[in-house]
């Protein structure tokens, strides 16, 4: 590696693990909500939820998250950091 100290140092890893943690929430909350987006779909379709759905105005389906080319592109490269 072009840094082996940085690559020892603790805080350098610490930083490490809490951004794979951070992105490991992120996708875990993305499924979550993609979960909720399609029982809420499936149940406004549904007799007799469908009744009520359109008494109350959820009229039209959510939409799912799904990550665009430019994020998948900014996902697949990571910054560059320089020191």
């Amino acid at each position: 590696e072009a840094y082996p100290d940085l690559k020892a140092s603790t805080n350098f890893q610490d930083l490490q693990t809490e951004l794979t943690d951070t992105e490991d929430k992120i996708q875990a909350s993305r499924r979550y909500y993609n979960s909720a987006v399609r029982s809420f779909n499936t149940k406004r379709k549904v007799f007799p939820t469908n009744i009520f759905a359109s008494m109350l105005g959820f009229t039209t389906d959510r939409e799912f998250y799904e990550v665009d080319e430019a994020e998948g592109a900014a996902i697949k490269n990571p910054v560059d950091v320089q020191f």
